[in-house]
């Protein structure tokens, strides 16, 4: 079946003699056991629950793997991959990373004896470069968040194979529906499921999907010793997000076309990242390995003071650090998704302080437009209204 039909056709209640139409709610800590030896299917919802059961096959079918796992939130589903490698071990990730991914690398796994090197992955002779005789885990976003970079899926699965390490893909920008690693080569997948996943801003969630059954295995074990798993109630607001995501994305990125040819071509814009523009350098290798672009643009303005205008005045953006929802988000990363990393690291890496990024929602695009229109135009020319004071929290630092 085509995945939008995926999305809808599954058994929603395996085994079920009622045969519901939706998966129902199994909104308990226990179940009773059949005999004292407790050998039942389910024991205790930390180890199995049925809700989450039907929430991780599916996910499995649609990213084309053995199994699927899900997490309290997408950095859980991190962590948990970082528990697969051994004190001493070498991890090798992108130097155009999501905030809290190198916080955990930077100040968390390095205190359980894991280092990291963080290169440009567009180039395969740098990824090369930077393998050590303990390099265990290559971790990859293709497209990066937030400069939207491209890297060689299969080509990095190569190098991975002949070194021995592990390839695991952050998909979280496109979701399976546009990018499926697992069959470029890759051997988990990394959701932050809060995103496009679930899509409606309200549950927070992260998934490990993978090929290999020695792997889940592993995986199963650590999700159950550490008690990482999701929840009945929030595997049931996923799977219900997932059902929609379909015609979510179709619209999404519909919109973000429309925006990014719109930001191209005004002149207050000084470049914009999107893999669906024309010029954009990485575009033919996306199109080799993904079915869209996303609906994630980033822009710079060539000047903090406008970029930090422009956000603060559009209206109908909310400003936010997540992405993938159905409403409009604006933020500035390097203020709040990416405030993490140090000023300095930023620099280094060419993270442009002045960036913007969008997530593009299902909105009417000529009112994206019109509200980013008036955002760009000059201070003088808004609107006493304008911009409208916001309260943003600052609790992911």
């Amino acid at each position: 079946m085509h995945p939008s039909t995926e999305l809808v056709h599954f058994d929603p209640a395996p085994g079920d003699p009622l045969r519901p139409t939706a998966t129902p709610i199994y909104q308990t800590a226990t179940f009773s056991q059949v005999d004292a030896d407790g050998q039942g299917l389910y024991d205790y919802s930390r180890s199995g629950n049925p809700t989450r059961s039907v929430l991780q096959q599916q996910l499995a079918r649609l990213e084309g793997g053995c199994a699927a796992f899900v997490f309290s939130s997408g950095m859980t589903a991190l962590s948990t991959l970082t528990g697969l490698l051994e004190a001493g071990d070498h991890i090798v990730t992108g130097d155009d990373l999501y905030g809290g991914t190198y916080r955990l690398l930077d100040r968390v796994s390095r205190r359980h004896g894991l280092t990291s090197t963080a290169v440009d992955l567009t180039d395969l002779d740098a990824v090369r470069a930077a393998l050590r005789s303990r390099t265990r885990l290559l971790l990859v976003e293709t497209p990066t968040n937030p400069l939207q970079r491209i890297s060689d899926l299969r080509g990095l699965a190569a190098i991975c194979q002949a070194h021995g390490c592990l390839l695991a893909v952050d998909n979280s920008l496109l979701s399976p529906l546009l990018q499926k690693p697992l069959e470029l080569g890759a051997d988990l997948v990394v959701h932050s499921a809060t995103k496009h996943l679930a899509g409606h801003s309200d549950v927070t969630a992260g998934v490990l999907a993978v090929k290999d059954p020695e792997l889940a295995t592993r995986l199963a074990f650590l999700q159950n010793a550490e008690g990482t798993a999701l929840g009945p109630f929030d595997s049931w607001l996923l799977l219900r997000g997932l059902k929609t995501l379909s015609v979510r994305l179709e619209r999404q990125q519909a919109n973000a076309r429309r925006v990014a040819a719109f930001l191209a071509a005004h002149q207050a814009i000084k470049r914009v990242h999107y893999p669906g523009l024309p010029g954009h350098p990485g575009a033919a290798l996306h199109r080799s390995q993904a079915q869209g672009p996303g609906a994630v643009i980033s822009f710079e303005t060539g000047h903090l003071a406008l970029s930090r205008q422009v956000v603060e005045a559009t209206r109908l953006f909310s400003i936010s650090v997540s992405f993938g929802n159905v409403c409009s988000f604006i933020s500035l990363p390097c203020r709040m998704s990416h405030a993490s990393i140090p000023a300095t690291v930023r620099a280094e890496r060419a993270l442009p302080e002045d960036l913007v990024r969008l997530s593009i929602g299902i909105e009417a695009a000529e009112d994206l437009l019109a509200d980013l229109a008036q955002a760009l135009r000059p201070r003088s020319q808004l609107q006493p209204d304008q911009p409208r004071a916001r309260q943003v929290a600052n609790n992911y630092l």
